[in-house]
């Protein structure tokens, strides 16, 4: 990464900081300070909102590790969402456990489940890979379905989440998702900066090599599973608790599809990229609030009233075929070449 004009390094510990000078800290502090801020002022509906798309990010986290920093595909990643969901839910509401502590062994459970499902699959990639991932998701919700102590397809209540006696409501919960999402980015961002970090993104550049460099495909495949499925077994524990009553319809492949294309529209292998991605895919989904009315007035009603139910998909299509042919590199790559034009201002040319 370059830094600004006149800035440098005087040691290993400098080069290798996330955030490298002062205005850089003072940006980071307003941008939390302000994001935590937020919450408290919305309306409703932009909160709820706010709030899926911090549990959305936390989940598209879980993707990255997958497949921005280690290159194994997934379309899944739903329905490890519905296996920390359901394991929380079923836990709290049947078995009477504290909330909180459901909290790690849901995602535990989709982590265990997704090495279940890696371990036949370690041993092909690409479009291989891709089915037998997509086969998963349909045969996981399928046994939430047919599974009577999961309430199948009727749904399962979730208890109201509670602290210190008293329920938290929904500027409290936005504040434990944002949390989360801190937490999360800040393991994620440091993971490619650890031992196992560096074998994911060997593995990613090229399996033949990094085999031939001492590193265990399949362990390093099983860990990138693991890690992945636990994101996701959290950002499912944060959405039972927003929805408060599950049903396996809520974890559909679309939901898949959609994390795979926030990962394409905000750059892969990037960190930041993933916030950038899914904020950009939930922003297009909401202007659908304020576009479906105006067709209501331009269109034909029975126009109107076919094309509005589709208008989400149809947008999130647009916005992800528009990045692949104009902007292959993500949000992420336009906001790396802003950042370069001015770090080296005023020698820019």
């Amino acid at each position: 990464m370059e830094l600004p004009f006149g800035a440098y390094n005087s040691s290993f510990k400098q080069d290798l900081a996330i955030v490298r000078t002062k205005t850089q800290w003072v940006l980071l502090i307003l941008l939390i300070a302000v994001t935590f801020l937020l919450p408290a002022v919305m309306p409703r509906d932009w909160l709820t909102w706010f709030t899926t798309l911090g549990i959305f990010i936390v989940a598209a986290l879980g993707l990255h590790v997958m497949i921005g920093l280690s290159g194994q595909f997934s379309m899944c990643h739903s329905a490890l969402m519905a296996v920390g969901a359901y394991t929380a839910a079923i836990l709290a509401h049947s078995h009477g456990f504290p909330a909180w502590s459901t909290l790690p062994i849901s995602g535990l459970a989709a982590g265990l489940l997704g090495m279940a499902f890696a371990i036949p699959a370690v041993r092909i990639t690409g479009f291989y890979l891709v089915m037998v991932t997509m086969a998963a998701q349909f045969v996981i919700i399928w046994c939430i379905e047919e599974i009577s102590w999961t309430g199948g397809n009727i749904g399962l209540p979730v208890n109201p989440l509670v602290m210190f006696g008293h329920e938290i409501g929904k500027v409290g919960f936005c504040w434990i998702v944002l949390i989360a999402v801190v937490v999360s980015a800040i393991l994620v961002k440091n993971i490619q900066r650890t031992n196992a970090g560096r074998r994911l993104l060997a593995m990613r550049d090229n399996e033949v090599a990094a085999e031939v460099m001492g590193i265990n495909l399949f362990r390093t495949k099983i860990l990138a599973f693991f890690i992945g499925c636990f994101f996701a077994g959290i950002a499912g524990w944060l959405w039972a608790y927003q929805l408060s009553y599950l049903n396996p319809a809520q974890f559909s492949f679309s939901l898949s599809m959609k994390f795979l294309g926030m990962l394409v529209v905000g750059g892969l292998g990037s960190t930041a990229g993933v916030v950038l991605g899914v904020s950009a895919i939930q922003l297009a989904e909401k202007s659908t609030d304020y576009i479906n009315p105006l067709l209501s007035e331009i269109l034909p009603k029975s126009i109107a009233d076919n094309l509005g139910p589709s208008m989400a998909l149809i947008i999130f299509s647009l916005v992800v075929i528009l990045f692949i042919m104009l902007e292959p590199h993500g949000l992420y790559g336009r906001v790396q070449r802003i950042r370069l034009w001015f770090s080296m201002h005023p020698f820019s040319f």
